[in-house]
């Protein structure tokens, strides 16, 4: 009776592993899941609007148009652009002129208008080498922050070593009283 027991055993085990290894070198690890798989609304595209204001002059508010943009409406790039310290830039103009050094010096090696696709086929490729081990393969865990740990920043040793520079660190919080 137990040895019948063992090879069911055995035999269960053979298939649980031949069924994790089946098909896990066609689909591409996935990532973490940022994008929410409910019918529900994605907190993550809601943008609250700007606050009303008076103008100083309304004769010089521009001319409403249907369908165009109000003053109020959201612009989170423009405003990435202004905490960067750039000027937005409407949709009829180029790189503004102040802009110029600084898209120059981005570009100073040169620009792939395919780099989302390629990076995506290498974090793929990246990823498919440091898969993870049989189980986390077997029952499909996230492995991204394992595939890379050797690239990850240690943001305290960084602080650190900024600070020990001489440089101004005013985001981060400050020293604990006994620091150095």
């Amino acid at each position: 009776m137990t040895a019948a027991r063992l090879v069911l055993a055995i035999a269960g085990a053979s298939l649980l592993v031949l069924a994790g290894c089946g098909g896990w070198r066609d689909k591409p690890p996935h990532l973490m899941n940022l994008r929410s798989s409910t019918n529900g609304p994605d907190e993550f595209s809601i943008v609250p609007p700007k606050p009303l204001e008076m103008p100083e002059d309304l004769a010089a508010l521009p001319e409403p148009t249907p369908g165009g943009e109000n003053l109020t409406d959201p612009r989170p790039k423009d405003d990435a652009v202004l905490a960067l310290g750039g000027t937005p830039r409407t949709a009829s103009e180029s790189v503004p002129a102040a802009d110029g050094a600084l898209l120059s010096h981005a570009a100073r090696n040169g620009i792939a208008a395919d780099i989302r696709p390629t990076l995506a086929a290498e974090d793929v490729d990246h990823r498919r080498k440091n898969n993870g081990r049989l189980l986390e393969r077997l029952f499909g865990t996230n492995v991204y922050f394992r595939a890379y740990r050797k690239q990850a920043l240690d943001q305290q040793l960084e602080l650190e070593r900024w600070r020990a520079a001489g440089a101004g660190t005013p985001s981060a919080p400050p020293r604990q009283l006994g620091e150095r």
